[in-house]
């Protein structure tokens, strides 16, 4: 009996659909789960009759691999991965590779990537981007590790991702933990981007009186237009539909407070960490940690509240597609950024033409601004911040002050906005060539004696301040 060509760790719904999709492309897959009864259900079920081998241990699940052998985890973050590599371990030979596809933290993916290969094993660190439905039908995968792993599997991730023009949503993006990072910071705009249509669907809910019929409608036009992605297609349809139970609007049903999984908090601690200002990026997640505090906001709005005033429909809702565009690149400018940064910080030289490319399908971020993206890139692949070039400065200057608009009105009207507003101040504070940090340097020198620079000669300085008596 021919071995399998590819073998899966993990049968969760992403596992699962990963496996049908590489059968689906031709190639014979193993597969094993912890717990042998869910292998057997996806054997006997969506499995049935597929070119799809199960295993019930390790050792048999080597064994049905061809070699060198080829094998992804879906697996848990954290210590699930480092557990299951140390069990497979020892029923690997040198020059067999192991991936994994979730989403861990690229600085564990280094870790991994050092200690397998002092063991003569491949490893790779893939991010996959795209849900359950991405995984069957074609995901962006965004990978690092060996270059020489990326070899073995090239054909067969390039054949299951998602394909825009004729070319894979799958590209090599750099050694050690390159592929996750890139996959941390896409998770970061994919915040920034959502806490932003939910601002737009406050401003037009609670300060527009708009009806979901009538917000449906206008998210839909921003679909057909700048706005075109797969995040504002999806909102549309979450505002149309109906909650079965009591036939309202579902969003009415759904109580407001957001989770997260914490890679946008890692982009915010990554930041942090680079000195690169992702300040959209990381409102996203302090919006979604502010409103976990439910029942603490329910109590302070019973003493102490600003409740929503009425804007006109007609003064703000002609800016609020320009409005939300412009956030939109300025998220990714944010991203790309950090990327960019990436490569004297970690040592990744990330191809930031490639990074659109991939993303411009099977991802969740998709969208038509990417393709506008990949081709500045491709003008200039070592352009260090989006907002240098003039296809980017023309949309700026067209929109800027929409973007003025809707955010002083929202604030006038007591809806906050906070993902819009750190997107213009990020912007208007890029496009200052002095800023009054010297203000700063002057507090930390009088206080602390830190010194400071001056403009007019190199070198570090300190003033004799003048003390007065308190």
């Amino acid at each position: 009996m021919k071995k399998a060509d590819f073998g899966i760790i993990g049968l969760g719904v992403m596992g699962q659909n990963l496996a049908l999709n590489v059968e689906s492309k031709g190639f014979k897959v193993a597969v094993f789960n912890r717990t042998s009864s869910k292998t057997e259900s996806f054997i006997e079920e969506k499995a049935k009759n597929k070119n799809i081998i199960p295993s019930y241990t390790l050792e048999e699940f080597v064994s049905h691999l061809e070699s060198p052998r080829r094998i992804l985890l879906m697996v848990k973050a954290g210590k699930a991965v480092d557990d299951f590599i140390e069990a497979l371990s020892p029923y690997l030979e040198e020059g067999d590779l192991i991936i994994d596809g979730g989403n861990s933290h690229f600085s564990d993916t280094e870790r991994r990537f050092k200690t397998l290969e002092e063991k003569g094993l491949l490893y790779l660190g893939a991010g996959i981007s795209g849900g359950e439905y991405g995984a069957l039908h074609g995901p962006s995968i965004m990978v690092g590790g060996s270059e020489k792993g990326y070899q073995l599997v090239k054909e067969i991730l390039c054949r299951v991702s998602a394909q825009v023009e004729g070319k894979p949503c799958c590209a090599y993006l750099g050694k050690g933990g390159a592929g996750h990072f890139v996959k941390m910071t896409h998770n970061g705009i994919e915040y920034s981007i959502m806490q932003s249509l939910a601002e737009a669907y406050d401003l037009m809910k609670n300060a527009l009186h708009m009806s979901y019929e009538e917000i449906t409608q206008e998210v839909k036009k921003w679909n057909e237009g700048n706005l075109n992605s797969y995040l504002v297609e999806i909102t549309g349809n979450i505002l149309k539909t109906l909650d079965e139970e009591t036939g309202k609007p579902v969003l009415e049903v759904i109580l407001d407070k957001a989770e997260q999984k914490g890679t946008g908090k890692w982009v915010s601690q990554v930041s942090l960490d680079m000195g690169v200002p992702v300040p959209s990026l990381t409102w996203s997640v302090e919006a979604r940690s502010l409103s976990g505090w439910k029942e603490l906001r329910e109590k302070i709005s019973s003493r102490l509240s600003f409740s929503p005033t009425t804007l006109s429909k007609e003064k703000i809702l002609p800016h609020l597609e320009k409005a939300l565009y412009l956030s939109m690149i300025i998220s990714f400018t944010q991203g790309l950024h950090l990327l960019y940064r990436a490569k004297e910080e970690m040592g990744y030289e990330i191809p930031l033409r490639e990074v659109c490319q991939i993303w411009k399908g099977g991802c969740i971020i998709r969208c038509g601004l990417l393709y506008t993206l990949e081709e500045v890139f491709k003008e200039e692949p070592q352009l260090p911040h989006l907002f240098l070039s003039p296809k980017i400065q023309k949309v700026i200057t067209k929109c800027v002050e929409s973007l003025k608009k809707v955010v002083n009105n929202a604030h006038q009207a007591n809806i906050p906005v906070p993902v819009l507003a750190s997107s213009l101040d990020y912007l208007l504070s890029f496009t200052r060539s002095r800023l009054p940090a010297n203000l700063i340097q002057a507090q930390r020198d009088y206080f602390g004696a830190h010194t400071y620079q001056r403009v007019d000669r190199e070198g570090y300085f300190h003033t004799k301040w003048i003390y007065t008596p308190e």
